[in-house]
């Protein structure tokens, strides 16, 4: 059975104001959590870039639920060695209960070191390796490594949980998909995409978790929970392979005045019609994921999550 849980958005909201909804979403019924890993909001109007880390160390305090990154890019802003060390000790601040979800990035939080923003190819190439670094450490021992994309001396996790992290691996093509089948320990997407599930598990995914995520905007007026949606994240609906290659919030704000308000009402559910609801988590569990995690746009989080715990969960769990 499908489990559902919630998506913190670190782009969004402070420090404290997530730890909050992490509380918030267990007492609703919500199974899991996810947290987003950003240097740069998408858009100023976003308005925050907490250090994910920092946030899971508090979350762990705060609830029990398990976490992952959704997801973090281990290949240029984090150095592989040090995100591994990072999922390492948040895995044991969590009972193990934490799986690191990583991706290629995006030139907005990586570029920000000055280094060249390669293509496609190259960044997923240096996913692979990265992966093969981090599972490394996570074995114990002292870990030397000269690959095409790192080099390692010496290095050793002295903190380490009982089990290796699992890490799962975002994909947004097909290339990806395939990459995430070979060496992931699970498939994290944004899109209720059935070809993209049998992708992987034909890939090497097999019977491996599939993970899925999607943003929602509760509110009593459809119209003005819309406004909101079109206002935070009218991001989401660019094409191509802009959210990967722009690398400044300024240059999305510019990019979003193309995104009208009516293609966001086609593709984020507003307001408070149940069915709509249900019938947006119901869509990715119809398509073979695994574990839905759903995040309230704006500032009605308690509204959204005495909505979800009385009227959507028990629809979709009952």
């Amino acid at each position: 059975m499908t489990e559902y849980g919630y998506f913190l958005s670190c782009e969004e909201h402070s420090p404290r104001d997530l730890v909050e909804q992490a509380r918030m979403a267990e007492q609703a019924g919500f199974t899991s959590l996810w947290i987003s890993d950003h240097f740069h909001p998408w858009t100023g109007e976003q308005g925050h870039s907490p250090l994910v880390w920092s946030v899971i160390g508090a979350v762990s305090e705060a609830t029990s639920l398990p976490v992952e990154t959704a997801v973090t890019c281990p290949t240029m802003r984090l150095n592989p060695v040090v995100t591994a060390q990072a999922a390492a000790t948040s895995s044991v601040l969590l009972r193990g209960r934490f799986r690191l979800g990583v991706g290629s990035g995006e030139a907005l939080n990586e570029h920000i070191l000055g280094g060249p923003w390669p293509p496609a190819a190259v960044r997923l190439e240096m996913l692979e390796e990265a992966v093969q670094v981090m599972r490394l450490l996570f074995e114990g021992g002292q870990v030397n490594h000269r690959g095409k994309h790192y080099t390692v001396e010496n290095a050793r996790l002295y903190t380490l949980p009982e089990a290796p992290v699992p890490i799962d691996v975002s994909a947004f093509g097909p290339a990806a998909t395939e990459v995430a089948g070979r060496i992931g320990d699970g498939l994290v997407t944004m899109t209720p995409d059935q070809d993209a599930v049998a992708r992987f598990r034909r890939a090497g995914g097999g019977r491996k978790p599939v993970q899925g995520g999607l943003k929602v905007c509760w509110g009593p007026d459809r119209e003005a929970a819309l406004d909101t949606a079109h206002r935070l994240w009218a991001v989401e609906q660019l094409p191509g392979e802009l959210n990967q290659v722009l690398p400044t919030p300024a240059h999305f704000e510019q990019a979003t005045e193309l995104v009208t308000r009516e293609r966001v009402a086609g593709s984020i559910t507003c307001g408070d019609d149940v069915d709509a609801h249900v019938e947006a988590l119901r869509a990715y569990a119809d398509a073979g994921v695994d574990r839905v995690h759903v995040s309230q746009i704006g500032p009605l989080q308690r509204g959204f999550f005495d909505f979800y715990r009385a009227n959507v969960l028990p629809r979709l769990t009952g």
